[in-house]
């Protein structure tokens, strides 16, 4: 498998979970790590693991994108891997919802996504390369119950990703759509004793992530399915 032909990598909405385990594999595969969140305080253990530069935005704000890359332009470099990471998790019956509410959850899970691709493919267009990957959920490809918030933020997600690919694909950008369809263990949510395996294990789904960016140009992936082998769809 060819190495990964990219250097410089930004996580949008790092935390724990699967941006920690993405910031980890990515740094020991060489790259160079930015990580975005709006508190940053939450990411000194990892920076200092990963050797990662740390830098506060709300993925939301126009104003807080373009400062984050004019601060990646001067202190890190153009990033030539884009992850997306963020999204707004509002739940409850649509009757109750406050609509304030609902507009931020969209604006975190979509609206800030394009912002960031916005950013990303200014830099990237020039250089005639770079990856943007799209972090997906179940909820963008069916709606649930209780979940209407969530859901059209998933689905916006999927159509950006859609028409990006498209656009962006012949400029030499490979741009990839993860649906993560399933629960994601963590120290607060680990597997039953008697179903071992059954969510996604955080470092399983970084790995393919890193595997989506060995892909020579002409076997690009588009829209990658990860599911633990128990899940049902």
């Amino acid at each position: 498998m060819p190495d990964i032909p990219y250097t410089n990598a930004l996580i949008v909405g790092a935390g724990a979970g699967i941006s920690a385990s993405l910031a980890r594999q990515l740094a020991g595969a060489g790259l160079k790590v930015a990580l975005a969140a709006r508190n940053t305080t939450k990411l000194t253990a990892l920076a200092a693991e990963t050797g990662a530069l740390t830098v506060a935005a709300d993925a939301a704000d126009p104003a807080a994108i373009r400062q984050l890359f004019e601060t990646l332009d001067e202190q890190f470099g153009p990033p030539d891997v884009v992850i997306y990471n963020a999204s707004g998790r509002l739940r409850g019956p649509l009757a109750e919802l406050d609509p304030d509410a609902v507009r931020k959850a969209v604006e975190v899970t979509a609206f800030g996504a394009f912002l960031t691709v916005q950013q990303a493919v200014r830099r990237m267009v020039p250089q005639g390369r770079g990856a943007i990957l799209l972090t997906g959920a179940t909820a963008g490809l069916k709606g649930y119950a209780g979940s209407a918030a969530f859901a059209m933020g998933k689905f916006a997600l999927r159509g950006l990703a859609q028409s990006a690919a498209r656009e962006l694909g012949p400029k030499g950008i490979h741009v990839a759509h993860i649906v993560v369809d399933g629960g994601v263990r963590s120290a607060t949510r680990p597997d039953p004793a008697e179903k071992p395996d059954s969510t996604l294990s955080p470092d399983g789904v970084a790995q393919a992530y890193l595997d989506l960016l060995r892909q020579p140009r002409d076997a690009w992936t588009f829209e990658l399915d990860l599911r633990p082998w128990v899940e049902t769809f």
